[in-house]
């Protein structure tokens, strides 16, 4: 057996030859090698071995041979399934009566030549079947290509006949097992029907869309997987064939659960922005009642001589402007817009905080088990909103027990985090009733309770979601209807001391005294409770309804104010500007906003001026006022 190299022109395809004279063998390897590659042989049993090594265009394949003759040779090529395609050209110097010829097509061939060989009339011959193994080639290719393309893709490709209101799928293509794992062969096999598998109340939409007479139908349904995986599929067809009584469509099946989950994820993304836009409003009306009535209630203390029943009436009505305040604070953390004020706050201080406002709430029939080991590292978060985050989840899970049971708070440090940016897991767990997992993607929406009419606001979890989004961290959620509920707070986290905890402060308001203060707000009542408030405390106060009527004001008295406490939110000029004309006109005096609306970008951007929140608090209102130079 030789081998003779491919010439210039050659490519993937070769061309075997067969024949026992090794003239013969040199001469028409000379004549084929500007075609393609030529492999040589020189009997029948070598050219049936070179055929299990690899795949030819054409063979020439010579006659007469001794032990296995050309015509033996060419039926035991086409007795195996790899190599009967392959055309074979018989090669003969004699013999070529009717009788020969029809034996060699017999046997298999598709064309002779006789010897001596002319080299064109062999040449193009053997050119013909190497464009064509070429050609074969590039549609094999291509299509392989085309079924990785579809394996890669979501989807399946099938044919269906519709015939009495049935249809009757067939697959051809795509990534079957994707949707159906074990159960694809079957749906191959037309032993299951696709259809099995879609949700119960989608499959009217297969049928109604060719009842309206179109040839196309696009169908989006539900559909519920052998292993219990929900998917959303998109079902398109079109008609290629119409006969009476049945029709015939090509079609594809799309998974676009991802797609439906994202739009999912915007479509709440901007219920979230609607109604944190919404409770930004209502935030700012609700804080300046707010701060009417807790003001009211501290002059009344003040300069009334209270008995004891009424002191009692005073405190309960303080008791409930203070849970007010507290809801504004929640309502803005499930709308991710209440201000934050990181400190440092270690795990066992936490645990202890916590565990001391929790314990006569949850009953004794529901405990806690606290493991807050020392990590090295302290949480970086508000340490108000944290220890409301971790009560609100704690009381979630007692309510989860009504049996009772135990609930776990857990601390570990959360592992693969950049080394300047480590992480902390607090880990709620209780063995409650759980969660469905139909409402399980719900439970952070605000307003949304899978507890009892009457027994749960909805804004818990909402809140907690809130608060741990803006602080940089992540929320996570698992349950298990029946078997519990465990809760992740993956929480920024430093390696840096425990900040010490604010204390209240020197709350009077000594150091007004004597002071000349300029009141500026358009709530009557606010700044009408104010004044008096502060008047109390030995301060001259002027009050004005808009910074056009302040301004007119400071321009006739320049150097008569000590001190500027203007309302944000104004018509016609807004408390910045008025504080910014103010400033130029008396630079003595120092000017600190108040607001009752944290969601105004234009607070969050301007640092040169402090912000004071409504309700005011004393204390912070007396660091904002020093902290002015």
């Amino acid at each position: 057996m030789t081998d003779a190299s491919p010439g210039p022109n050659a490519s993937a395809a070769r061309i075997l030859i067969v024949d026992d004279d090794e003239r013969n063998l040199l001469a028409l390897s000379q004549v084929c090698e500007p075609v393609a590659g030529v492999v040589c042989v020189s009997s029948g049993r070598d050219a049936l071995r070179q055929l299990l090594r690899e795949d030819f265009a054409v063979i020439l394949l010579d006659v007469f041979m001794p032990d296995l003759d050309g015509y033996e040779t060419a039926a035991l090529i086409r007795e195996r399934a790899q190599s009967a395609r392959i055309p074979i050209i018989f090669l003969s110097a004699v013999n070529k009566e009717t009788e020969h010829l029809m034996r060699g097509y017999a046997m298999g061939a598709v064309d002779y030549v006789f010897k001596p060989v002319d080299p064109i009339v062999l040449r193009s011959k053997v050119s013909v079947f190497v464009d064509l193994f070429q050609m074969r080639r590039q549609l094999e290719l291509s299509e392989r290509r085309q079924a990785s393309i579809l394996r890669a893709l979501p989807m399946a490709i099938y044919e269906v006949t519709e015939k009495d209101g049935l249809l009757l799928r067939r697959f051809h293509g795509g990534d079957l097992t994707r949707f159906l794992g074990d159960e694809a062969e079957a749906v191959s096999r037309n032993e299951r029907a696709w259809e099995d598998w879609v949700h119960p109340d989608d499959r009217e939409l297969l049928y109604s869309e060719p009842e309206r007479g179109g040839d196309t139908v696009t169908v989006e349904y539900r559909w519920i997987g052998p292993g219990g995986a929900r998917h959303h599929i998109l079902d398109q067809r079109i008609a290629t064939t119409k006969a009476t009584g049945e029709r015939r469509w090509a079609g594809s099946l799309l998974d676009i659960t991802e797609r439906k989950e994202l739009e999912a994820r915007l479509v709440h993304a901007g219920k979230i922005d609607a109604l944190g836009q919404l409770t930004g409003g209502v935030a700012h009306d609700f804080n300046n009642l707010l701060a009417a009535i807790l003001g009211g209630i501290s002059i009344l203390e003040r300069r009334l001589e209270l008995g004891e029943k009424e002191l009692r009436v005073v405190e309960q009505m303080r008791h409930a402007a203070t849970q007010g305040t507290e809801l504004v604070r929640r309502l803005m953390a499930f709308a991710r817009q209440q201000e934050l004020s990181p400190s440092n706050v270690s795990p066992a201080t936490l645990c202890e905080s916590v565990a001391g406002l929790v314990t006569h709430t949850l009953g004794g029939s529901v405990t806690v088990k606290w493991d807050c080991p020392d990590l090295g590292l302290n949480l970086y978060v508000d340490r108000g909103q944290l220890e409301l985050a971790v009560m609100n989840l704690i009381i979630n899970a007692r309510d989860a027990m009504p049996g009772g049971g135990e609930i776990g708070v857990e601390f570990a440090r959360v592992e693969n985090t950049p080394a300047d940016k480590p992480m902390l897991c607090i880990r709620i767990a209780d063995s409650g009733c759980g969660i469905p997992a139909s409402k399980l993607a719900k439970v952070t929406e605000p307003f949304f309770t899978t507890k009892e009419m009457g027994k749960g606001t909805g804004l818990g979890l909402s809140m907690v979601s809130g608060f741990v989004d803006q602080s940089g961290g992540e929320l996570r959620i698992s349950s298990r209807e029946g078997e519990g509920t465990t809760i992740e707070l993956i929480l920024p986290a430093t390696e840096s001391q425990v900040s010490n905890a604010p204390g209240e402060g020197d709350c009077s308001l000594s150091w007004l005294a004597g002071k000349n203060l300029l009141i500026i707000d358009d709530d009557d009542a606010v700044r009408e409770i104010l004044s008096e408030q502060f008047r109390d405390s030995g301060a001259l106060i002027d009050g004005f309804a808009s910074g056009l009527a302040a301004l007119e004001a400071v321009r006739q008295r320049p150097d008569k104010y000590d001190y500027v406490l203007c309302d944000f939110a104004m018509p016609e000029m807004d408390g910045l500007e008025t504080l910014q004309s103010i400033g130029q006109i008396a630079p003595s005096a120092r000017g600190v906003l108040m607001s009752g609306n944290v969601t105004d970008s234009r607070l969050e951007k301007q640092v040169e001026v402090p912000v004071v929140r409504k309700p005011i608090n004393l204390e912070a209102l007396e660091e904002a006022f020093a902290s002015v130079a």
